[in-house]
């Protein structure tokens, strides 16, 4: 009487840590590194425009976003991307980017490719929820490995003709999540070019865009538009979590061409919950506001600038360009969070809970990952017990 497309889906990593340590006693204080929960400040104004709109509470939200909303939304994209949006066309306001790249699959992934089931192109290791959505349209998931030998991001090039005639969507994170890879110019130039050539949508899940060292990453929407690449060809995400350390809530958005817009505002009439109105003026003033973002920016500069001076000697250790993962080279990634638990308390991330085997192989076996959220004394303190227990 139940499915069986998600039979064969693992625990999931939180799930399985918890299995994996909670039967032991940490050795230490207890840190947690694991979780991408931001703990920077958010602007001290949330709670006000919270408070000043509580009234709304009692109103149901618009589907798509109110108005001003998806105009700030459009507006940055301006500023950021130097690329034109037009709200009632091309937005629309998430509850959460989790939601929309699930629910962008049911809207927009074909029932056929090529006369065959349809291919999802997915990184591996990858954000869990793109293989749910491949397997919740029937479509055939295909894991090209993102590692050390391939600059930690999938090389499209490598895919047989075969398959990518068949392939419906590719999602792909950047900066990604967990290695903190960037996707250059002319990595999206390449990618868009096949799925101008084999007609699949790349789904570009950007949720790490404003956490940078240096040169702000490259974004898949300007790229498409200066190629002159259909304008249903790609469909980005964003959100306020980490660009803005406001996780709870739960504001995002999903941006593309409007026959894809259209198709994807439709599901969500009947299939969607949107956020509640006092919230959504939160996240109007919040993309509206760099100040933030820029301070928030230098905060991670300075754990990046921690974690190279602790752990740079560390043989396989690569230094990320975005994001606020470390993912670090072990010998078994279980063994080490384990291990890690155990003498010091610090809990981590085994990798391979965050890929899956593909012809006998996990490529996150030989890592765990670290999450650089904690307020920074913390951080050397945990980034050192690791090094100490790990490669001492």
């Amino acid at each position: 009487m139940f499915p069986e497309r998600f039979s064969n889906l693992p625990a999931y990593a939180f799930p399985r840590l918890r299995s994996l340590v909670d039967a032991h006693a940490p050795g230490g204080a207890v840190l947690h590194m694991t979780i991408g929960e931001p703990t920077h400040p958010f602007p001290d104004w949330v709670g006000d425009v919270v408070a000043e709109h509580a009234h709304e509470f009692g109103r149901y939200p618009p589907n798509e976003g109110t108005i001003e909303l998806r105009q700030a939304i459009c507006d940055w994209t301006q500023r950021r991307y130097g690329v034109t949006l037009e709200p009632e066309r091309h937005v629309m306001a998430l509850n959460g980017t989790r939601e929309g790249l699930y629910n962008a699959m049911m809207a927009l992934c074909p029932e056929e490719k090529a006369g065959g089931r349809p291919v999802v192109l997915l990184p591996n290791p990858f954000y869990q929820v793109y293989m749910v959505a491949a397997l919740s349209v029937g479509a055939e998931p295909v894991l090209l490995p993102a590692t050390p030998e391939t600059g930690h991001l999938p090389d499209f090039g490598a895919v047989p003709e075969a398959v990518l005639e068949r392939t419906a969507v590719v999602y792909l994170c950047s900066p990604s999540n967990p290695q903190g890879a960037v996707a250059s110019d002319a990595y999206w130039r390449d990618l868009i070019g096949l799925a101008e050539r084999y007609d699949f949508r790349i789904f570009a899940d950007e949720c790490y865009s404003e956490i940078y060292r240096g040169t702000p990453p490259a974004g898949a929407l300007n790229v498409a538009h200066v190629m002159g690449a259909d304008p249903e060809r790609v469909a980005i995400f964003h959100s306020l979590s980490k660009r803005s350390n406001l996780p709870g809530l739960r504001s995002g958005f999903v941006a593309a061409g409007p026959q894809s817009m259209a198709r994807i505002k439709q599901l969500r009439n009947y299939a969607g919950a949107p956020l509640p109105l006092p919230l959504q003026r939160v996240a109007e003033r919040v993309w509206a506001d760099e100040a933030h973002v820029e301070e928030n920016r230098r905060l991670y500069a300075e754990k990046y600038a921690l974690a190279d001076s602790i752990l740079g000697d560390v043989p396989g250790y690569v230094s990320p360009e975005a994001g606020f993962f470390l993912w670090l080279p072990v010998e078994d990634g279980e063994a080490a969070a384990l291990k890690l638990w155990c003498e010091t308390g610090v809990r981590v991330l085994p990798g391979a809970y965050l890929s899956r085997e593909v012809a006998g192989h996990n490529p996150g076996q030989g890592f765990i990952r670290v999450a650089l959220v904690a307020p920074k004394d913390e951080m050397a303190r945990g980034l050192g017990a690791l090094r100490d227990c790990l490669y001492a």
